[in-house]
């Protein structure tokens, strides 16, 4: 067994670097989180992260949008950029000793990216897209709606954006998000792999020792949504979701909270798949997750059933949510 080798050091602009040192393995990745994620989206226009990370990688630095991409592929770099509610994350993969070279295009990318203005319609489409099909996806969308009517805006509002939001932004708007929210304070880079942390350290000083310090933005709260409510869908199912207050990450008790979960829908012996499923045959998917924010959290219940069925199929998924 490999014993663990990770070291921490904090930059005088608050970023935030985590190294776990791997001698057995020739690769290394990275995970970028800078704090610009969705809740930091301007009121009414829930999605302008989402269509910033689709924005941010078209070019940067002395690079135009080819260049850069050729340059990270030449690399052999897997990558990946999104938001989340918190952060915006920027991930890689490739061999060890080209994480070095990878370092210095992301700086670029985090501090000095073109944001063209003639991508912006491309960058936007492509999200507008991703939220259409949610729409032909009941079993997604249910969780979003979820979401949005058991935690208070913005934390319940779904990173993606949404539809009508984000076909009304502008390039201004994500601009804005990305002058804004865009800061080393509360940044978080991890590093693994067969790596050197003291020369980890100094590149991460060069590349990103510049970035300057942000106030971190304000954002408003809006109640939730309705505790009951029915959505139309032209669908030859019922989609039922079920969502109660559960334990978040700041509770001693997170991972007994985890394990209950897991009891309800942790494989085929749990709870809901077995007395759902199995001895009555009312649904073909049935599944439960725990959804946590640092304060705040809840489980989310999910079934797809007949009409015929979906009355039958929620009085006995109450029932297994009571007896546990």
């Amino acid at each position: 067994m490999q014993q663990q080798n990770i070291r921490t050091h904090q930059f005088d602009n608050g970023l935030t670097l985590v190294v776990e040192s791997m001698g057995h393995v020739q690769s290394a990745a990275f995970s970028l989180m800078v704090p610009a994620g969705s809740i930091f989206d301007v009121a009414g226009k829930n999605g302008t992260a989402s269509v910033l990370a689709n924005l941010i990688s078209r070019g940067a630095g002395a690079l135009n949008a080819r260049e850069l991409s050729s340059a990270l592929d030449n690399l052999g770099l897997q990558r990946s950029e999104g938001p989340g509610l918190t952060h915006m994350s920027f991930s890689g993969a490739t061999l060890a000793k080209n994480i070095s070279a990878a370092l210095p295009l992301y700086g670029d990318i985090v501090l000095r990216p073109h944001l063209p203005a003639d991508e912006f319609e491309a960058a936007q489409a492509g999200v507008i897209q991703s939220l259409r099909a949610l729409e032909d996806e009941p079993r997604q969308k249910i969780f979003l709606e979820l979401r949005r009517r058991c935690y208070d805006a913005p934390w319940g509002l779904p990173t993606e954006g949404s539809l009508a939001d984000v076909e009304s932004l502008t390039a201004d708007d994500v601009r804005a998000h990305f002058e804004t929210a865009f800061r080393p304070d509360e940044a978080i880079l991890g590093i693994a792999g067969n790596v050197d942390f003291d020369e980890i350290r100094d590149t991460v000083e060069q590349v990103f020792g510049d970035w300057k310090r942000k106030p971190k933005p304000e954002f408003a709260t809006a109640p939730h949504g309705p505790s009951q409510d029915h959505i139309h869908h032209d669908s030859a199912q019922t989609q039922i979701g079920i969502a109660y207050e559960a334990v978040p990450y700041r509770s001693p008790d997170y991972y007994a909270g985890w394990a209950a979960v897991s009891v309800l829908s942790g494989g085929m012996s749990s709870r809901l798949f077995t007395e759902v499923r199995e001895k009555k045959g009312l649904c073909y998917s049935i599944h439960a997750s725990l959804s946590s924010l640092h304060d705040d959290a809840r489980v989310l219940c999910y079934a797809g059933t007949t009409t015929e069925r979906a009355q039958e199929t929620l009085d006995t998924t109450m029932t297994e949510l009571k007896r546990l």
